[in-house]
């Protein structure tokens, strides 16, 4: 049997928003925390540091000074779709909150710097933790990309008159999208969009 890839979110924003840690969180739940590595979170704060430990293995360099080898960076802009013969130790992901319309900040700031294989899972923006379930769904259950079900701007409802929308693509399991409970609550609390 192969040993479970590991995991790795290269944190790409300027600080750990509340947003970021709650699919971080997701994501140790969905892969372990033993096959999840955070990087880039060197000049962030101790307690963004200490936060992140209860969740995978934290680096403060990027990715970009590891040098891995057999490393795949999940980047929408590839032309390959990442498929279950696809046998990589590391897979790279960009920790980055989501731009409508995307940006190709994973291109700008992870693909171009790093010597390592590209792949895609769609052309769709993902939730981080979604991106994540989806590669373990892959490279790990061996499914095809085409034999997962996804579904396209959600929407969360915030009370009885409102609710938000999500235009990103989730992972549908038992009929219901992949989004941490946390989320929701986070959303109901916010204070305005």
């Amino acid at each position: 049997m192969n040993k479970k890839p590991i995991y790795i979110i290269e944190h790409l924003e300027p600080e750990l928003f509340e947003w970021c840690l709650i699919e971080y969180e997701n994501i140790s739940k969905i892969v372990g925390k033993e096959n999840l590595w955070f990087t880039n979170v060197g000049n962030k704060k101790k307690s963004d540091r200490k936060k992140l430990e209860k969740f995978g293995k934290v680096f403060s360099k990027s990715v970009k000074e590891m040098n891995l080898e057999n490393a795949c960076i999940l980047d929408p802009e590839s032309k390959k779709i990442l498929k279950p013969k696809d046998n990589f130790d590391y897979y790279i992901f960009g920790g980055i909150l989501g731009d409508y319309p995307p940006r190709k900040r994973t291109k700008n700031q992870l693909t171009k710097f790093l010597k390592a294989e590209t792949r895609n899972i769609s052309k769709e923006q993902m939730s981080t933790d979604n991106a994540v379930y989806t590669v373990k769904q892959i490279v790990e259950k061996g499914k095809n990309f085409n034999e997962l079900n996804f579904v396209d701007n959600i929407s969360v409802k915030l009370n009885e008159f409102e609710s938000v929308e999500l235009p990103y693509r989730y992972n549908l399991i038992k009929g219901k999208p992949l989004v941490s409970k946390k989320i929701k609550t986070y959303l109901r609390k916010k204070k305005g969009f």
